[in-house]
């Protein structure tokens, strides 16, 4: 017994001496994703959004989202209805936004676009976003949802 204790107690005094290598986070994956270009009414919501962002127009901006849709921000509660969107979005913009899209699908009334932006001259991805999409028969696309967040880890706090 008093071997045991004794055994027990050296073991635990060589493992607090073994070094402990803390596994140091993996290397963000840097692939960029080839384009996928879009049909022309699907285009448009991408072009009209990055012009409405390039103004600073929350009008605008709102305008290209349906009725009852949604702004997804990163840190940010859920954003529903035009009228909050345009609130949401006033003062944000102004900036040259680039959209691009990876992917997307669209049916009769409901579609989606899979993308990732970056601003002005920057070089690669700084986020990215999906879009779904719906519209009355024979209207123009509308955005239902904007989901977007950062290609940046989050800060340690």
């Amino acid at each position: 017994m008093r071997r045991s204790r004794l055994a027990v107690i050296l073991l635990s005094g060589l493992l607090l001496a073994v070094p402990v290598i803390a596994q140091q986070p993996a290397a963000p994956l840097s692939i960029s994703l080839p384009d996928v270009p879009l049909p022309a009414a699907l285009d448009r919501v991408l072009r009209d959004y990055e012009q409405a962002w390039r103004t600073g127009d929350a009008k605008a901006l709102a305008g290209l989202f349906a009725e009852d849709g949604f702004i997804l921000q990163s840190n940010q509660p859920p954003v529903r209805g035009r009228a909050a969107i345009e609130a949401a979005y006033a003062g944000q913009g102004s900036s040259p936004l680039r959209l691009r899209a990876l992917a997307y699908a669209a049916e009769e009334s409901t579609g989606y676009i899979i993308g990732a932006y970056t601003y002005g001259s920057n070089v690669g991805d700084t986020g990215k976003f999906t879009l779904t999409l719906k519209r009355v028969a024979g209207g123009p696309w509308m955005i239902f949802s904007d989901m977007d967040n950062t290609n940046t880890p989050p800060r340690s706090r």
